[in-house]
């Protein structure tokens, strides 16, 4: 609003208050004077201003107010103490912008870390990646703590695979934990031909990063991570099946012309927690076929649990219902994340509680689209 033409006028405002101030005064009669309001413009300038230019308003107004003031007969002139008043008010106004640029700074450094964390521990993957056409939205609920949420997709030659999930937590230490997930993914995705052994390294790997954490005797060392991991067989070319393990994360979703269905699920715990359980392997992997068009969701609960004025949850199953029913083409990826995030952040007003991250995918190609 403070820029023209990519030029910055953020100097405009208080320039124009300088100037009515000294005209107003200047017009009107000796009994009212208004000159002295003069050191509200380095006030206004130290909120928009930068600060050199902040110091330059508080100058040039304690100026405009001597040089206005010498004009008016002896009784009417301001004192001594009036004007030093107005300078010691620019220098206030100049240390004041001062420490709110210092703050915009800090908080620009860390949106800077922040996104070059997100970046490096969630790669930029292809538009079409082994063979699914997909999309992601990731929003963050803090600008300067950095949440555990996590995506990928691994090519290989036993098929695609794709893991998207969340660490408990906020900050370096989920950080740490979700880089840790994607390593062992994109190397036993890649190399491991049964989907269940995937899953059993991604199990071994939290147990064994909780325990490098617990040797270093930090309080983080109990993190567990809910996550979705899914095989889009090689071979089947698109034909429509999709492999599953869900570790206690939400329930995906496909979406398809026809309505929105859950993809089943077993009751596997979060990475991290199976010695709970008592069971001695990962989940069994389900297969579940998938139509032409249909396409799978993937959520972090920053989606589902989404709340309104009222208190009341994001309903993500009947909203999609109705949109595809309105639009079968919503099933595209990129405009099913785009109706979720969307949907989301009016839901709750664009105050979310959580990071937020929303990924579909589908077999790309003919066996992919809607018939």
């Amino acid at each position: 609003m403070l820029r023209l033409g990519g030029r910055s006028v953020a100097w405009l405002p208080p320039l124009v208050l300088l100037v009515g101030i000294t005209w107003v005064d200047f017009y009107t009669g000796e009994d009212f004077r208004i000159i002295s309001w003069l050191v509200l413009v380095p006030g206004i300038a130290a909120a928009i201003c930068g600060v050199w230019g902040t110091a330059a308003f508080a100058v040039l107004s304690t100026t405009t107010y001597a040089v206005a003031d010498s004009f008016l007969p002896n009784e009417y002139q301001a004192g001594p103490g009036d004007l030093m008043l107005s300078a010691i008010g620019g220098v206030l106004a100049t240390l004041a912008c001062a420490v709110r640029v210092s703050g915009e700074q800090r908080m620009l450094h860390m949106r800077d870390v922040t996104e070059t964390i997100r970046r490096t521990v969630l790669r930029p993957l292809p538009p079409v990646w082994g063979g699914l056409d997909h999309a992601a939205v990731y929003l963050t609920a803090d600008v300067e703590a950095v949440g555990g949420d996590f995506y990928d997709v691994q090519p290989g030659p036993h098929g695609t695979r794709v893991l998207v999930g969340d660490v408990q937590g906020k900050g370096i230490g989920a950080v740490e934990a979700a880089a840790a997930l994607l390593g062992t993914f994109r190397e036993a995705a890649y190399h491991e031909e049964d989907l269940a052994v995937v899953a059993e390294r991604l199990e071994t790997r939290m147990v064994r990063h909780s325990g490098h954490i617990a040797a270093l005797g930090r309080a983080d060392s109990d993190r567990f991570a809910t996550a979705v991991l899914l095989n889009f067989p090689a071979g089947d070319s698109g034909t429509g099946v999709v492999e599953s393990i869900v570790f206690g994360h939400d329930p995906p979703l496909i979406v398809g012309p026809s309505g929105v269905r859950q993809l089943p699920v077993t009751d596997g715990l979060p990475l991290g927690l199976g010695w709970l359980g008592g069971r001695t392997g990962p989940p069994p992997v389900l297969r579940t076929p998938l139509a032409p068009g249909e396409t799978v969701l993937l959520t972090t609960d920053g989606v589902t649990e989404a709340r309104d004025s009222t208190g009341a949850f994001y309903p993500l199953v009947e909203k999609l219902g109705q949109a595809v029913a309105a639009d079968p083409r919503l099933t595209d990826p990129h405009r099913l994340v785009a109706y979720v995030r969307d949907g989301t952040l009016r839901h709750c007003g664009g105050l979310l509680a959580d990071d937020t991250t929303v990924f579909a995918v589908r077999p790309a190609g003919p066996a992919g689209r809607p018939p």
